[in-house]
């Protein structure tokens, strides 16, 4: 059967002869297979990671499902409970920025992988804990483990997505803390109260080692260099790709530390609502600890759901005008503060629950638009480090802050009242965003002159 040359799907390609330039030396289309896998790729690397995030966060917030088997079993007062949440954060907020600078130049695949495989051992001696102080101990290593993996996984996706998408990325993606902390948290009050509290951080910790396998099967690091996205940008030219900027240049752009210091303490009431909402739905709600923890699983659900969606819509809005991030920034903050001052000190009734499932859905949603700044006013060379950076500050202004100031506040004004100071906190998170907003025009020209810098010393030191 004859074919028509048109019929086919194939290049217009000439037959080779001697001194006549043919196409075959020419880059050839990409065949329809290749870039439908070149498409899928980034999908399937951001799944696993976000997978690996989840895990993360469930072996971090299993803890709040047990935290009245603890109390009733070791004697343990509010304000120890909560050391056991922030020690976690501490820790975390203390290596972040190192354990990124490694995994920048060593590699981030290679560094993920030792990380995540270090909190799911962690947890497992939070299992075998037999008493406060090894508690104490296991749950710093968790802390440890988990350091940097937020931020290093982060850069690692954010390289292979276009700039269009990084706000909705890094908001679904640190929305896996919540989601996991969902499962964590109702999860580990059904596995506790079927089986016991220490068989709820084993089930963490086996899914965790299971996830490792899988990211380490399906990410390396040359397989993320033929996908990376190249934007031209200030910080992205074409020479300038292959330098490196200074680390001191993630704390002396003005626009950058706000964005660290807003994004930081918008963490903070987000921190007490993942900590606390378990324990305030059993003293206040009088719920069982199964009942409780799935009550609390769905606030924090509600969490991560706006995450993703305040993502979303920073994105949209900001499609044509990247200073609108700031405001979205600013409104997410203002309406949670409303809705959870409020909340919190109303009396138990439904008025109650829907202001503070309004203002848990808005609570973290500043933490994308945030993110996607710091992408944006930092080197992608660094990006791993200006990620660790706001790490290290949601973690100790937010994460580690939020449920030990709560902690204490409860041992000596009661739960409730001090859960109703905590979102005032939004209020020096607004004057820092909007701070950041009039200093981003500067922060992007202090960006360019970095790299104009660090290129000019480049080619002075080759000559």
């Amino acid at each position: 059967m004859a074919l028509q040359a048109d019929s086919l799907d194939l290049p217009d390609v000439r037959v080779d002869s001697p001194g006549n330039p043919t196409d075959s030396h020419r880059p050839q289309p990409k065949t329809p297979m290749k870039s439908k896998r070149r498409r899928i790729y980034p999908w399937l690397v951001f799944a696993i990671a976000f997978g690996l995030l989840l895990s993360d966060y469930m072996s971090r917030q299993v803890l709040s499902a047990v935290f009245p088997l603890l109390k009733s079993e070791w004697s343990l007062s509010d304000s120890h409970l909560a050391s056991l949440t922030s020690i976690v954060a501490l820790s975390v907020g203390i290596l972040t920025l190192p354990l990124s600078l490694i995994a920048d130049r060593f590699g981030r695949v290679r560094s993920l992988v030792v990380m995540a495989t270090l909190w799911s051992i962690a947890t497992v001696f939070c299992a075998i804990a037999q008493n406060y102080e090894q508690m104490l101990g296991a749950r710093f290593l968790v802390g440890v483990g988990e350091a940097a993996y937020g931020s290093v996984g982060i850069a690692l996706v954010l390289g292979i997505f276009r700039s269009k998408l990084h706000a909705t990325l890094s908001g679904t993606f640190m929305a896996g803390g919540s989601f996991g902390s969902v499962v964590g948290v109702a999860l580990g009050g059904v596995i506790a109260v079927q089986f016991g509290w220490r068989w709820a951080f084993v089930a963490m910790a086996v899914l965790g080692l299971i996830l490792v396998v899988a990211f380490r099967l399906i990410v390396n690091e040359s397989r993320l260099e033929e996908h990376a996205v190249r934007e031209d940008t200030a910080d992205s030219g074409a020479g300038s790709a292959r330098l490196r900027p200074p680390i001191s240049s993630l704390f002396t752009n003005p626009a950058v530390l706000c964005a660290y210091v807003g994004g930081g303490l918008q963490m903070f009431t987000a921190a007490v609502l993942l900590a606390w909402t378990p324990s305030f739905f059993t003293r206040f709600y009088d719920m069982e600890l199964d009942d409780a923890a799935l009550a609390a699983s769905g606030i924090v659900l509600l969490i991560g759901s706006g995450m993703v969606v305040c993502g979303i819509i920073t994105d949209r809005l900001g499609r044509l005008d990247v200073m609108r991030k700031w405001y979205t920034a600013v409104a997410y903050c203002a309406i949670s503060l409303v809705c959870l001052g409020v909340g919190f000190s109303l009396g138990t009734g439904l008025i109650q629950i829907l202001l503070l499932c309004i203002g848990a859905f808005f609570s973290a949603g500043s933490s994308g638009p945030t993110a996607a700044m710091v992408a944006n006013l930092t080197h992608e060379s660094i990006r791993a480090s200006a990620m660790g950076s706001l790490t290290v500050a949601n973690n100790l202004l937010g994460l580690a802050l939020g449920p030990f100031v709560v902690g204490i506040l409860a041992d000596h004004l009661g739960l409730v009242q001090a859960l109703s100071l905590a979102p005032l906190v939004y209020i020096p998170a607004i004057i820092a965003l909007i701070i950041g907003r009039r200093l981003h025009p500067a922060g992007l020209r202090r960006l360019a002159a970095t790299v104009e810098k660090t290129v000019a010393n480049h080619e002075r030191s080759s000559l």
